[in-house]
């Protein structure tokens, strides 16, 4: 050995006890930061916590905005060849990222199917298509009513009976209205479909069939439900006219301007810490039946993925829902834990019986069924969307706004029938 590959070696040897070997593998992971409260530090805790346990792995999170942007971005990084193994996006974009062959099923990456079975099936309805499992949820809701117990309390209400029907719901409303705030606020920003469909199943009606490839927006008691929506503030006046901001919506609430709001239960623990008055949660009033869509994320994994890339996610993502995870997540935030065990943790079971709010979205899930979801997503999504705004706003009536949307509806379908 020369005296130069001598010093080499040796200044090798003791580089590599300064910095540690490199991961082997090397994952960056597409997440959304739409709703509720701490969510960046609450998801680079677990991955921090997966990291620990698994240093041959390197995670990278990127948090890019809400579930639309986040598909935008993730998608355009796999356009550009930018490396994306996995993201937490859309429950509802599995048609549309089957259809463009982006993501594998998960039968394709293990067969424990015991691990597949392990969630709640309401939460697994967007993710079984033609009898695979394409998405495995994670940060998952259901929309639950807030309201304020010390308002239900000043206009004589009992503070520990939320309305459990449409007619009590208005009869409450019009009790907690004055000229100070309102009764009720349902948001008709942000996921106006998403309220919307919850209406709907309460009417006794769903807005589209389950193999993404029809919609039912003029059917008359579809069309009756956005009806009943718009009265809400125009005949019974319980409401604001026009549209309720969505982004804004939780800040109204805590703020008092209104007595009852609906949203996610993301935004639970957010309202736990930051309300300075007594509140309650409850599952949503009925009508024909009592319902709510299911939300939020799954985690996919990108085809284009190394074998080695797709271990290291299906592992991560086994991680990220394992009991003990999905506990710390729902204590953290509010979503749900997404399998029966996370509710037989210590901590999850210690957590609900100081706040019992933190079980409403889930045992609302026994009324639940699955989001709005089709081929062609984003588009059908959005002519609903401009539907309903358009009816709250007054510019059409609801039977005109609908049927112009079901008429492009179908259009945008009519390929995949």
């Amino acid at each position: 050995m020369t005296r130069y590959s001598a010093v080499a070696a040796i200044f090798a040897a003791t580089t590599a006890l300064v910095n540690p070997a490199a991961a082997e593998t090397e994952l960056t992971m597409y997440y959304p930061i739409a709703v509720g409260g701490p969510l960046t530090q609450v998801v680079d805790g677990i991955v921090d916590d997966f990291m620990t346990e698994n240093p041959d792995i390197k995670v990278n999170a990127i948090y890019a905005g809400n579930y639309d942007d986040t598909r935008i971005k993730a998608l355009a990084a796999l356009e550009a060849g930018e490396p994306a193994q996995l993201a937490v996006m859309f429950s509802i974009d599995a048609y549309d990222l089957i259809e463009q062959d982006l993501i594998v099923p998960f039968e394709d990456l293990t067969d424990d199917s015991n691990w597949l079975n392990s969630f709640y099936p309401a939460l697994m309805a967007n993710s079984k298509i033609e009898g695979k499992t394409w998405g495995i949820p994670f940060q998952r809701s259901t929309i639950v009513a807030y309201y304020n117990k010390d308002m239900f309390r000043a206009a004589g209400l009992d503070p520990e009976k939320a309305p459990t029907t449409w007619d009590e719901m208005i009869e409450m409303g019009k009790a907690l209205s004055n000229d100070d705030h309102y009764g009720l606020m349902i948001p008709s920003t942000g996921y106006p479909y998403w309220m919307f469909q919850a209406l709907a199943i309460q009417n006794g009606k769903e807005v589209m069939s389950n193999d993404g490839t029809t919609t039912f927006f003029n059917d008359k008691d579809v069309v009756d439900t956005l009806d009943f929506w718009k009265s809400l503030s125009s005949e019974h006046r319980i409401m604001p006219e026009g549209t309720v901001e969505w982004g804004t919506l939780r800040q109204a609430f805590l703020e008092g301007k209104t007595a009852m709001m609906w949203h996610s239960t993301g935004n639970l623990t957010a309202v736990k810490n930051n309300a300075e008055f007594d509140f309650g949660v409850a599952m949503l009033p009925g009508n024909v039946r009592l319902g709510s869509p299911t939300g939020g994320g799954n985690f996919y994994v990108f085809k284009d993925a190394s074998d080695e890339e797709k271990n290291a996610a299906l592992k991560l993502i086994q991680f990220m829902t394992a009991p003990e995870q999905a506990a710390e997540w729902s204590i953290a935030t509010g979503y749900m834990g997404v399998s029966p065990a996370a509710y037989e943790t210590d901590a999850l079971k210690a957590y609900a019986a100081e706040f019992p709010p933190a079980l409403v979205a889930r045992d609302q899930l026994e009324h639940a069924v699955a989001e709005f979801s089709t081929f062609e997503t984003a588009r059908v999504r959005d002519g609903l969307n401009a539907a309903i705004q358009s009816a709250l706003t007054g510019d059409k009536s609801a039977a005109e706004a609908l049927i112009e949307a079901q008429a492009a509806a179908e259009r945008q379908l009519s390929a995949y029938k």
